[in-house]
């Protein structure tokens, strides 16, 4: 009879991803990932393979849980100017109400290890792309509606709402302060006037 997993490997990866999340990769151990995520270490090398690949696994899973649905999210029931407003004040507000300073995995993650690992900085370069081009999508259709001038540069714009928006989830770890990360806030909106 062949073996069956006794657990749910969505809600398990889930696990993992909040441990790695809070703690990096360097800093998590196997055993620690093992408690966490109520597995036996079998199991997870059956599973996920080692620990390079469990990691990159709970980064794809956050990148799509988290970053893909929230621009998503926010480019079908938004306005192109609104949408923009919208990230920025959501992750400000999520950085001031988070007191493990635990801001975005993907960021974490390239400050962290994508200079080291070829496929880590292949998956934070991917998603810093499609995030740029999140921005040039919404700035090209307020230029259609009329909501964001034909004056601005597109892919220059989009260049900077996505700098800014890297510095904030930076500056949202090491400094949380309201003012600071509603005056870049407010700054990425101005870009688009």
């Amino acid at each position: 009879m062949p073996w069956e997993k006794s657990f749910d490997i969505d809600e398990t990866l889930d696990k993992a991803m909040g441990l790695f999340w809070a703690r990096g990769y360097e800093a998590t151990s196997m055993q620690a990932l093992v408690g966490a995520m109520g597995v036996n270490r079998g199991s997870l090398y059956d599973t996920f393979g080692d620990k390079r690949r469990l990691f990159l696994a709970a980064l794809r899973r956050y990148d799509e849980q988290k970053r893909q649905l929230r621009l998503r999210s926010l480019e079908q029931t938004h306005s192109p100017k609104e949408a923009v407003e919208a990230l920025f004040s959501g992750w400000t507000t999520i950085a001031l109400e988070d007191p493990t300073r635990s801001g975005c995995f993907l960021t974490n993650t390239a400050l962290e290890l994508a200079v080291h690992t070829q496929e880590v900085s292949e998956l934070v370069d991917r998603s810093q792309r499609e995030t740029e081009a999140f921005f040039l999508r919404l700035i090209a259709k307020g230029q259609s509606d009329g909501s964001i001038p034909t004056t601005i540069d597109g892919p220059r714009t989009a260049a900077a709402l996505l700098a800014t928006l890297i510095g904030l989830l930076v500056l949202a770890r090491s400094r949380p302060e309201a003012a600071l990360l509603r005056s870049i806030s407010d700054s990425a909106v101005a870009l688009l006037r």
